[in-house]
């Protein structure tokens, strides 16, 4: 299994705006249609990574548990799905529906938010606060499935529960490990 860490993105990065399709809903959705007020959690992901599959319970939790504290959970998928037919945007919707994902599931299919975010892995995740200024980048716990750490969200919901209370986020961030994103050719 490869490990692919995060390219960690500079903090105070202004959120590159995108409009993707929701696999979802079936439409179009623009960042700024669905950024939050108070803070915004892109998650890169995808279907067939195990380092995914390992923490997709917990990414259901995690934005149920936040959502109904004004913060916006958006999840993408920029792998190349002519390869990886698993993450195509039909299967998207299948996954999406069977875990009861509570925020949208887009497809990035030029790899463009990808390139924009410098995403390097599934899953990679991204906080912006209210001024979609990148406040946390990295990973969501330590918790991998080589290793037998409890998955519990702890690093993103640290940061989250720092910008609710108007604190600073901590700085000190792992990234992320996963599987490369599946780059076209």
């Amino acid at each position: 299994m490869a490990q692919t860490p995060s390219n960690m993105l500079p903090l105070g990065t202004i959120a590159p705006d995108f409009t993707l399709l929701d696999t979802v809903s079936g439409k179009d959705l623009a960042l700024s249609q669905i950024k939050s007020q108070k803070a915004t959690v892109i998650m890169f992901i995808c279907n067939h990574c195990p380092f995914v599959k390992h923490v997709n319970n917990e990414l259901v939790h995690l934005a149920k548990d936040y959502v109904s504290k004004g913060i916006s959970f958006i999840a993408i998928s920029s792998n190349d799905a002519e390869k990886y037919p698993a993450d195509a945007p039909d299967e998207m919707n299948k996954v999406a529906k069977e875990l009861g994902y509570p925020f949208p599931y887009l497809y990035d299919e030029s790899q463009k938010v990808a390139k924009a975010y410098e995403a390097a892995c599934t899953p990679d995740f991204y906080i912006f606060d209210k001024h979609l200024s990148l406040v946390y980048r990295g990973q969501l716990d330590d918790s991998r499935p080589s290793n037998s750490l409890p998955v519990n969200g702890k690093d993103i919901r640290n940061a989250l529960d720092s910008l609710l209370s108007d604190k600073e986020v901590e700085k000190d961030q792992k990234p992320s490990i996963g599987c490369n994103i599946k780059w076209k050719v």
